[in-house]
């Protein structure tokens, strides 16, 4: 489920969507912020040009906005359900969480938004 070769790696580690051979980030740690976002122009492997056109990565924007839901509602539960939390300390669990994990929410849903539109090729990974 976790391997080379599906969606799911390519989302989650955040590699070429086509190869799997190369990280689409200059940078692979999300919390240097300066560098979150700054991309390969392109695949040194297999080629492929990751921004497919002008703006193409505003489509994720949509992405983002339903993985911060996600992840806010999860903080919800754990802070209600597992920790009995008032309604004040659980406002601050959810805006904690978003604030901590909004890098790797923006990075998760350009990989997500890329894999919609790009698909693994077998014959790159091969290499």
């Amino acid at each position: 489920m976790f391997k080379k070769g599906t969606k799911l790696y390519s989302i989650l580690i955040g590699v070429c969507p086509k190869c799997h051979q190369e990280s689409m980030y200059t940078n692979k740690n999300p919390y240097n912020l300066s560098e979150a976002l700054s991309m390969h122009e392109k695949c040194s492997n297999c080629g492929i040009k990751y921004k497919i056109e002008p703006s193409f990565f505003y489509g994720s924007m949509y992405v983002s906005y339903g993985l911060g839901i996600a992840f806010a509602v999860a903080a919800f539960i754990i802070s209600y359900y597992f920790f009995k939390a008032s309604i004040n300390n659980i406002f601050i669990s959810i805006i904690a969480t978003l604030v901590v994990f909004m890098p790797i929410i923006l990075r998760l849903s350009r990989n997500i938004w890329i894999n919609l539109f790009i698909h693994y090729d077998k014959s790159f990974g091969k290499k």
